[in-house]
């Protein structure tokens, strides 16, 4: 009988994704999880307790997973909103699909106006991004600012779980800001956290997490804007990296 020999190489192991987890680890995550949680509780209690009035904008990458267990597992008092700018990744519908069987929940979720996306590709072209930074804010007001801002309307407060080790433009980043842009608070409640912990997190409960991760992608965000990174490089360099790693940000968490 005949052999069928595979010349495929093995995928490799993502190390940032599958973190040493020991008794150590495991208490240090339990004293994280109750600090947020209490932060998260305190978050709907400061701001009437009822539903809808706190909002969680959700992404869907680890840190945000993280806080999405969080609040769903606790039945906490908080709207979870995600923005679909239509150049998401695969992976990331899968993951979005996997969550709702997951907590058995449906998520709500917020698209850009047709009408200016098609606006935009007509008059500039389907990946004008590329050309010019002036081009790529564009487009990410497009698809994101303007649909956050009717996700954020009437809220009195909103999460993201923004960390400050998560790159060059986020090392001032308090657990608890004043969004100008938006007129309401704005908490970071992973604010704190490492990425090795964020990881530690996922793996001890068990959370859902986008597979790209695991494929060196640590932030994830359009798929013709994102990129997998090197070992050594920020967590952050994937995204829109051929622009000035101290100013990379879309515009939802203006300063």
């Amino acid at each position: 009988m005949s052999q069928t020999v595979s010349f495929l190489k093995p995928k490799a192991t993502n190390p940032a994704t599958n973190p040493v987890i020991d008794e150590i680890v495991r208490a240090n995550i339990a004293v994280k999880r109750a600090n947020a949680l209490e932060l998260l509780h305190a978050i709907a209690e400061e701001h009437g307790g009822a539903a809808g009035a706190v909002t969680f904008a959700n992404s869907f990458g680890a840190e945000d997973m993280v806080l999405t267990d969080l609040i769903l597992a606790e039945s906490l008092p908080i709207e979870i909103f995600s923005l679909d700018t239509g150049r998401l990744p695969a992976e990331t519908y899968t993951l979005i699909g996997d969550v709702e069987k997951h907590y058995a929940t449906r998520l709500k979720v917020y698209f850009p106006e047709a009408t200016a996306v098609e606006n935009y590709v007509r008059s500039q072209g389907i990946n004008a991004f590329y050309e010019s930074v002036e081009l790529r804010k564009q487009c990410c007001a497009i698809r994101k600012v303007e649909p956050l801002k009717r996700a954020l309307a009437g809220k009195q407060a909103w999460i993201t779980g923004m960390r400050v080790a998560q790159s060059a433009t986020r090392t001032e980043l308090p657990v608890r800001q004043f969004d100008d842009a938006n007129g309401l608070a704005k908490y970071n409640p992973l604010s704190d956290w490492s990425e090795a912990e964020v990881w530690a997190y996922l793996r001890i409960h068990g959370v859902p997490y986008n597979a790209l991760h695991d494929q060196f992608y640590p932030s994830i965000g359009c798929a013709p804007c994102t990129r997998a990174i090197a070992v050594g490089e920020d967590v952050r360099a994937g995204r829109w990296w051929w622009e000035d790693p101290a100013n990379k940000e879309c515009g939802l968490h203006k300063k």
